[in-house]
């Protein structure tokens, strides 16, 4: 029996999760589905630039699994790109990571997920902090 797959790290959840060709209505396309997880990986290796040992360690995973990730999502972003396909980030096996925050308002520090710049400060309600870092 093969063990239960690993949570992985995910610094935060995706502000797009549905992408598709110009012109053809939604109901007519074959939809790929991009795993929360796999978003993470390609961002963190491609956008961010990190080299696959930071990439496993920001997702508390070893460099085999986070390999596996990259080149699974990787294969569905191209399959969507060529063969014109919606493609749609959901689900997963994941948790969000949690962050020390600072408020710059009112100076009050809090630990919280960090959801885009939706997160705002407890206290003053303001949506003006910052990572500190630990």
């Amino acid at each position: 029996m093969p063990r239960p797959p690993k949570c992985k790290r995910v610094e935060q959840l995706p502000e797009f999760t549905y992408f598709k060709p110009a012109g053809t209505p939604r109901a007519e396309l074959p939809e790929i589905q991009l795993t929360v997880e796999e978003l993470e990986a390609v961002r963190l290796r491609d956008l961010e630039a990190l080299n696959y040992e930071e990439c496993a360690q920001k997702m508390s995973v070893s460099r085999p699994t986070f390999h596996r990730v990259i080149v699974a999502a990787r294969k569905k972003i191209a399959e969507a790109l060529v063969k014109g396909s919606a493609l749609r980030v959901t689900g997963g096996n994941f948790r969000l990571a949690k962050y020390e925050l600072s408020c710059k308002i009112c100076g009050h520090h809090w630990k919280d997920i960090v959801c885009c710049r939706r997160t705002r400060c407890p206290i003053c309600k303001a949506n003006d902090w910052q990572k500190i870092d630990i």
